[in-house]
C-alpha cells in the first residue's frame, strides 16, 4: 500500500480599472479577486480508496467540469489553488481545502486546514494533514509524486508596477489550541506543541534567465503577515510592501526572507521547463519589477503539519497605489 501513501500525501502538497479608496489609496483590482465566480470539478477517484465522486473549486468563470482530467486556469484567471487532481501509480484522488464561502450574501474565499482521510479497501485508514492555499500561478497535473512540491507550481505572473500595499478583506477563525498535528499517512499522528498561522504575503521579483535556462531573482518588494489568533471580519487591510532590503529593519523577521535552494518557487523558462527561482539578492529599493507573487493560506509551516480547523477568508484582493 505505499504507493496508496504517497498517493495521499501528493495531493496535500500543495490577482482593471481603477477605484478610489477612503484612505486615498488607489486600488487596482486582481482578476478574479473577488471570489464571485468558482468552476466546480466532478473527480472520480479510484475503488481502491473508496471510488468517492469528490467536487473540487477553481477560481475561474462559473462552470463545470467533469471528468479525471488535468486542469488549466481558465478565464483568464491567474489564481491557482491547492484542490489539485492526484494520479500516483494508478491510483485517482481528488483534495479540496479551498471553497466558497458566502459573506453578508457575497461570495468569498475559504481555506482550511484539516486532515484528508483515506480508507483502503474499506480496512486501511490513513490519515494526511492538509491545508488551504490560493496563489497567482498554475499547478500541472495531475500530481503523480510527492517530490519536490514547488516543482508541480509555477508561482507569480509577470508584473511591473509598484503599488504601496495589497488590500484585502479577511478573516481568521483559530481553534482555542496550542498545538499543531504531525499527519503523513505513513504513521501515527503526533501532536506538536505551538499553534500553526495563517499567512498572506505578496512578493514583487526582478528576474532574469541565464544562457542554460536557469532563472534567478532579485526581491524587489516584501509584504508579508501572519496570524496566530482569531481576526474578526476587516474590510480594506492593508499589508503594506516593503522596498529594498529589508533584513535591517525592526518589523524583519526570518521568514520574511529570500526565497532560494529549497525554498525557491518556479517558473517555467523561455524554454518551457518548469525550474526554480532562486532569489539571489535584494534589490535597490527604486528597483523595477518583473513578475509579482501572491498567497493566501490557512498554514505556514511544513508539509503535513498545521493546526486542524484553522480557518483563513479572504476577499477583494486588489494592489493599492
Amino acid at each position: 500500500m505505499k504507493h496508496i501513501a504517497k498517493l495521499v500525501l501528493s495531493i496535500s502538497i500543495f490577482a482593471s480599472c481603477a477605484i478610489p479608496s477612503a484612505d486615498a489609496l488607489t486600488l487596482e483590482p486582481i482578476p478574479y479577486a473577488d471570489f464571485s465566480q468558482w468552476t466546480t470539478r466532478g473527480i472520480s477517484e479510484s475503488k481502491l480508496i473508496g471510488g468517492k465522486h469528490k467536487t473540487i473549486y477553481e477560481i475561474a468563470p462559473d462552470n463545470h467540469i467533469e471528468g479525471n482530467k488535468p486542469y488549466v486556469n481558465a478565464g483568464g484567471s491567474p489564481w491557482a489553488t491547492s484542490n489539485v487532481y492526484a494520479k500516483v501509480s494508478g491510483v485517482v484522488k481528488g483534495s479540496n481545502t479551498v471553497c466558497p464561502a458566502s459573506r453578508n450574501g457575497n461570495k468569498c474565499a475559504k481555506m482550511l486546514s484539516k486532515m484528508e482521510e483515506v480508507k483502503v479497501l474499506g480496512i486501511i485508514n490513513m490519515d494526511v494533514m492538509v491545508a488551504g492555499s490560493i496563489f497567482l500561478g498554475r499547478v500541472y497535473e495531475p500530481i503523480s509524486s510527492t517530490k519536490g512540491p514547488f516543482s508541480k507550481m509555477e508561482m507569480g505572473m509577470p508584473y511591473t508596477k509598484r503599488p504601496k500595499a495589497l488590500v484585502y478583506d479577511f478573516q481568521v477563525d483559530m481553534p482555542d489550541t496550542d498545538s499543531r498535528t504531525k499527519s503523513t499517512g505513513f504513521s501515527s499522528k503526533k501532536k506538536l506543541p505551538g499553534r500553526d498561522n495563517a499567512e498572506v504575503y505578496v512578493l514583487l521579483q526582478k528576474r532574469w534567465e541565464d544562457s542554460n535556462g536557469k532563472l534567478y531573482a532579485q526581491r524587489v518588494g516584501t509584504g508579508r503577515e501572519r496570524y496566530d489568533k482569531s481576526v474578526p471580519w476587516t474590510s480594506g487591510h492593508e499589508l503594506k510592501i516593503h522596498y529594498g532590503d529589508i533584513t535591517g529593519q525592526p518589523f524583519y523577521k526570518p521568514w520574511m526572507g529570500l526565497m532560494a535552494g529549497e525554498k525557491a518557487y518556479y517558473a517555467v523558462n523561455s524554454k518551457g521547463k518548469l525550474v526554480p527561482v532562486e532569489e539571489v539578492g535584494w534589490a535597490p529599493a527604486d528597483a523595477t519589477p518583473t513578475h509579482v507573487l501572491v498567497m493566501a493560506s490557512s498554514s505556514c509551516g511544513v508539509p503535513f503539519i498545521g493546526t486542524e480547523g484553522l480557518t483563513l477568508y479572504i476577499d477583494n484582493i486588489a494592489f493599492g497605489f
